[in-house]
């Protein structure tokens, strides 16, 4: 699905602002049909949860309504009108006055609704929206409903951060041609020193076919440097400006619709701008390779949260974590644990952060819930449980993943799930249909999956599909809590196994431990700033005596909240920053990890590791 932009035929309206809102509990019957009388409103986008002192809105388990009214541009006419949602989570209903218009279920992809022909350019329409909150055992991420003996329905789920809801990024208001670009992908290669381009173009409306399709690939000083016709094809860029971690650099492929087959003779009808960039992805042996050269990931598991505004969107964030990003050294992050906004990663194609992109299939282990409880597991595979419709719906969230983020060069890796039950029995079952389907969509980036804790060496059903064996470990925070001596030996032997069974790139895709700012202690002390960074330091050790080690990434960047629970104070503390991003001890350990590693020779092919800049041996810091 193509990201709303503005071209020569192309507007767009912002709908962000205040919204009225209201529960279902005190909006009526039928709130879409007449003005929402509540008198609260609700900033879009934002998460609803944190924003009112009302424990009912906090709490709430079921349909929140969003309101507000639209005048659609009076220059529209004659065009094709549509809304666009970055995303509501988990579930909408949308409705334009008294018509139901659209309908998704997803709370982390985009959706679309045509609005030709039911309003009218220069007049005004309701628009009311229903955001639905709940998680079952047919969404993704699961979760359960139960009714308590109130009456009141209340959700428990099987992820460790906080179930914010809401419109979540922005709405938009877009106009296009009756007839118009409905899609582009874009592949890219490389042949010496000129850049391999294969592009697609599908059009959509009525006069579709008897239009014809040029595109221009335009460089960063606004150069035209190579030309198609055709809805397909490919073309050259001599003499190529790659993009590179830490050094992006982006083309502009102009897509434009004209009424005639001959070059420049023909009306243009419409015109759709995507940037992109030339880089190759590929994984050989035990190396990741962009642009054939040995990459080695730094950087973090993050959350989209903040307070006040929860999962909402916020530019004034963006630009902030992306500097703290660059300020520790990390050239990477994992979305960890579902598709972050759009805004996100067209920052990171701008930027050269490289990104792995995972769906929010986060919570497929039943065992992670019986190991917290004490209480016997039942099979995660169940048909009951996640056997059946789960991998259906499971599938979709992947093809909307896909779908949307096919052309950003920033991204280099899907990630299907996180901490699946990879060791039950019917997980290969429920896991290669998606192997396959991802390969289908997208046969030029690599897979991985995060392994839970459970999934060892030795248990693991499904290593061998995926091309990066992806790693949460916490040896020395939940296993030899404070024994990081033992810990040490626990991790390069679970490592070590896991690259000799499947002979395939091994990255740590989680490793951290809870950390109380101002907590300081000289002994290994649990929760203490010291503690986090000498437990940090220990995994590091372990990195660097693995030769088919290609990447770490701390959980988390940042703390983050979560649902209520006695383990928990306040939230997740395994960030490096707080919420409010200010930097712990860690942060500055890993500041001098990250920024002294030689980041031009990591993964070698004899074995080495990375070297430090000033020629210490890897593993050797002592400064933290």
């Amino acid at each position: 699905m193509l990201s709303p932009r503005t071209s020569p035929t192309r507007d767009i309206v912002s709908l962000d602002g205040l919204w009225r809102f209201a529960l279902d509990t005190r909006a009526g019957a039928d709130p879409w049909t007449s003005r929402l009388t509540s008198s609260l409103e609700a900033p879009v986008p934002a998460s609803y949860n944190d924003l009112f002192v009302d424990a009912e809105i906090r709490d709430h388990v079921g349909v929140a309504w969003y309101q507000r009214d639209v005048r659609v541009p009076r220059g529209w006419a004659g065009e094709r009108v549509v809304l666009r949602f970055g995303s509501v989570t988990h579930a909408a209903q949308v409705y334009v006055d008294d018509r139901l218009v659209a309908e998704h279920v997803g709370g982390y992809t985009p959706f679309e609704a045509d609005l030709t022909g039911i309003v009218r350019p220069g007049a005004e329409f309701r628009l009311t929206v229903g955001v639905d909150n709940r998680l079952t055992n047919e969404t993704i991420p699961p979760g359960t409903v139960t009714t308590g003996p109130d009456g009141r329905e209340r959700q428990s789920y099987l992820h460790d951060f906080y179930n914010y809801a809401g419109i979540s990024r922005p709405v938009r208001l877009c106009s296009t041609p009756q007839t118009f670009v409905e899609d582009v992908t874009v592949v890219t290669g490389r042949d010496g020193a000129a850049g391999v381009v294969d592009y697609r173009v599908e059009t959509g409306g009525e006069t579709a076919e008897a239009t014809a399709v040029r595109v221009r690939a335009v460089d960063e000083a606004g150069r035209t440097v190579a030309e198609a016709y055709g809805p397909e094809g490919t073309f050259r860029i001599e003499d190529v400006t790659l993009w590179q971690p830490g050094a992006a650099y982006l083309y502009d492929l102009v897509v434009e619709l004209l009424t005639e087959d001959r070059a420049g003779a023909g009306e243009l009808v419409d015109s759709y701008t995507q940037p992109f960039g030339v880089r190759t992805v590929e994984v050989r042996g035990t190396r990741f390779l962009i642009n054939g050269e040995p990459f080695y990931f730094t950087g973090f598991g993050k959350h989209e949260d903040t307070p006040v505004r929860g999962k909402g969107h916020d530019d004034a964030y963006l630009v902030h974590d992306f500097q703290l990003m660059e300020w520790t050294g990390a050239n990477s992050f994992r979305t960890s644990h579902y598709p972050y906004a759009e805004e996100v990663l067209d920052f990171a194609d701008r930027h050269g952060i490289v990104v792995v992109d995972e769906t929010a299939a986060v919570g497929l282990n039943l065992g992670v819930m019986g190991g917290l409880t004490g209480a016997a597991p039942t099979p995660t595979f169940a048909p009951e449980n996640f056997g059946g419709v789960t991998g259906e719906v499971h599938a979709q969230h992947l093809r909307e993943l896909i779908e949307r983020d096919k052309n950003h060069p920033s991204v280099v890796m899907w990630c299907l799930a996180n901490e699946p039950a990879s060791n039950e029995d019917g997980a290969r079952e429920y896991f290669e249909p998606l192997v396959e389907l991802a390969r289908k969509l997208d046969p030029t980036r690599p897979l991985t999956y995060a392994a839970v804790m459970f999934a060892t060496p030795q248990n693991d059903l499904i290593g061998d599909l995926f091309d990066v064996l992806s790693i949460n470990r916490y040896y020395g925070w939940y296993l030899f809590t404070g024994d990081l001596a033992t810990a040490e030996q626990y991790l390069e032997e679970d490592l070590r196994g896991w690259a000799r069974r499947f002979g395939k790139p091994v990255m740590m895709s989680e490793y951290g431990a809870d950390t109380q700012p101002g907590l300081h202690s000289v002994w290994d002390t649990p929760w203490s700033e010291e503690y986090q960074s000498d437990y940090l330091a220990m995994y590091h050790r372990v990195f660097d005596r693995l030769p088919e080690f290609v990447g770490e990434h701390v959980w988390n960047f940042a703390d983050f909240q979560t649902s209520n629970g006695i383990h928990r104070v306040d939230g997740n503390k395994k960030g490096v920053f707080t919420r409010d991003r200010r930097p712990k001890t860690a942060a500055f350990s890993l500041r001098r990890r990250w920024r002294g590693l030689d980041r031009r020779k990591p993964g070698l092919a004899d074995g080495r590791k990375p070297g430090l800049a000033d020629g210490r041996e890897p593993g050797a810091t002592t400064d933290y």
